[in-house]
C-alpha cells in the first residue's frame, strides 16, 4: 500500500469511528481529492459542512471537486455560498480562491460585503488563525507564548489561536491517539502523532 492510500485508510477509519469529527472528514476529503477520488471526496466535504457550516475552506474544496465532476451548477451554488461565509468571517484566502473559481466558470466575481479586519469597531484582534475550520475568524486570540520549546511550538504560537490549541490539546489529540491506536512510547507513534497534529492545526 502506497503512503497516500495508507493515509486514506487511517482517516477513513477515524471518520467512521467518530462520525461527528469534522476534521477527520475534512482531512479524508483532502486525501481523496489528492488521489483523484472526487466523488467520495465531495461526500466527505459535504459531511464536514454538515458538522461545521462555517468552515469556509471546505466550500472551496467541495466546489473544486464538483468542477472536476462536471457539476457546474452545483459548483457555482457551493462557491457562492462559500464566498459569503468566508467574506463574513474575514477568511480572505479561501474567499478570493472561490472568486477565482467562479470567474473560471464564467460567473461574475462576487463583491465583498465585509472586511472586519479593517473595521476598528469590529473587535478584530489582527491575529489570523490558520487552523482549518477555526471558528474564531477575525476575533482569534494568539497564545501568550509558544506551548513547546521547539520548532513546532513556535509555529503553533505564530499560526494557531488559543482556542484552537486548547481544542486540540483537550479533545482532538485524545481522539487521534485512541482512534489511530497510537503508541506514544514508540518513535513511529510519536511521528504519526506529530504529523496528524501538524495537518490538523494547518502547520503542514
Amino acid at each position: 500500500m502506497n503512503p497516500l492510500n495508507e493515509r486514506i485508510t487511517q482517516f477513513r477509519k477515524m471518520a467512521n469511528d467518530d462520525p461527528d469529527n469534522e476534521l477527520g472528514h475534512f482531512r479524508l476529503g483532502q486525501l481523496l481529492m489528492e488521489d483523484g477520488q472526487f466523488e467520495e471526496a465531495a461526500r466527505s466535504f459535504r459531511r464536514t459542512l454538515e458538522l461545521s457550516p462555517q468552515f469556509s475552506k471546505v466550500f472551496q474544496l467541495l466546489g473544486a471537486c464538483l468542477i472536476k465532476l462536471g457539476r457546474r451548477d452545483d459548483a457555482v451554488q457551493v462557491l457562492r455560498d462559500g464566498f459569503a461565509v468566508a467574506d463574513e468571517r474575514g477568511d480572505n484566502i479561501p474567499r478570493d480562491e472561490m472568486a477565482k473559481l467562479l470567474v473560471g466558470l464564467g460567473e461574475a466575481a462576487p463583491v465583498s460585503k465585509k472586511s472586519a479586519a479593517a473595521d476598528p469597531a469590529s473587535g478584530a484582534s489582527g491575529f489570523r488563525c490558520q487552523r482549518p475550520g477555526c471558528l474564531e475568524g477575525a476575533h482569534a486570540r494568539q497564545l501568550a507564548k509558544p506551548p513547546m520549546n521547539d520548532e513546532a511550538g513556535q509555529l503553533i504560537f505564530e499560526r494557531v489561536c488559543s482556542r484552537c490549541w486548547d481544542y486540540w490539546l483537550r479533545d482532538l489529540s485524545i481522539k487521534v491517539i485512541n482512534e489511530m491506536r497510537l503508541d506514544l512510547s514508540t518513535e513511529q507513534g510519536v511521528q504519526m502523532y506529530d504529523q496528524v497534529m501538524r495537518e490538523t492545526l494547518g502547520l503542514s
